[in-house]
C-alpha cells in the first residue's frame, strides 16, 4: 500500500519550495495546488517542486501540475522540478513538461535556475 501523501513548504526571498512525500495522484495533486495557490496569493511567482520523496505520479497528478504550469505561464512565473526519480523524469520528458518548466538535480541548483 502506498503511504499517505504529505508535503512541506517554505518561502524564501522570491520563491517557494514545495517538498512532496508520497504518491502524487488526485489527493497529492490537489494538496500541491492548494499549497501553490496559498503562496501565489501572497505574491510568490517562482516555485521549486522538490520530488525527492515521490516515486510515482499518475496522470491525474500530472494534470494538477499542468494547472500550476499554466497559471505560472500567465504571470511569467517559473517552476523548477528537482530531485526527480528517473521514471518521473522520463514521463515528464515524454509529456513535454520541460518545454514550460526547468529541472535540476538539487534544490540549490534549482534556486540558481530561477
Amino acid at each position: 500500500m502506498i503511504s499517505d501523501f504529505k508535503l512541506n513548504s517554505s518561502v524564501n526571498e522570491n520563491y517557494a519550495v514545495i517538498e512532496t512525500f508520497g504518491y502524487i495522484n488526485n489527493v497529492g495533486g490537489d494538496a500541491i495546488v492548494t499549497e501553490f495557490n496559498k503562496h501565489k496569493d501572497k505574491g510568490v511567482n517562482n516555485f521549486i517542486l522538490n520530488l525527492a520523496g515521490t516515486k510515482v505520479v499518475n496522470s491525474i497528478g500530472i494534470s494538477f501540475l499542468i494547472e500550476i504550469i499554466e497559471k505560472l505561464n500567465q504571470t511569467d512565473g517559473k517552476l523548477v522540478f528537482t530531485n526527480l526519480d528517473p521514471t518521473i523524469d522520463k514521463t515528464f520528458t515524454i509529456m513535454g513538461l520541460f518545454q514550460f518548466t526547468a529541472k535540476a538535480d538539487t534544490v540549490d541548483e534549482a534556486v540558481s535556475n530561477l
